[in-house]
């Protein structure tokens, strides 16, 4: 798959692919559960899901394909991208424990 960013510069699609993925694995397999144990029915759940899927993988579309600099990953040090990861990493697993609060 090629894809270009708006300036017509090639991009890797992968990073792009993965996170897309993942988007749908995770909200299709959690969003629905987290939207019947709230109250919803399970056509609004699914619905719901799928709006975020569609919104996370726009904006995941924005950030790594329409606006990416390929030459920028030369600038940033891994060890600032590995930081930044992991403080992703720890705010979904703070926001996951939040909706847990919520269902007691």
């Amino acid at each position: 798959m090629r894809l270009g960013n708006r300036d017509g510069t090639p991009v890797d699609a992968v990073p792009f692919l993965v996170v897309a993925s993942l988007t749908f694995g995770l909200t299709f397999a959690f969003g629905p559960a987290y939207g019947l144990s709230l109250g919803l029915p399970l056509t609004t759940a699914v619905a719901a899901s799928a709006v975020v899927f569609a919104a996370a993988t726009a904006a995941a579309y924005y950030r790594l394909v329409w606006t990416a600099n390929p030459d920028i990953r030369r600038e940033v040090p891994a060890d600032v991208r590995l930081l930044k990861l992991l403080y992703f990493v720890l705010a979904v697993v703070l926001f996951l424990s939040f909706l847990s609060v919520l269902q007691l």
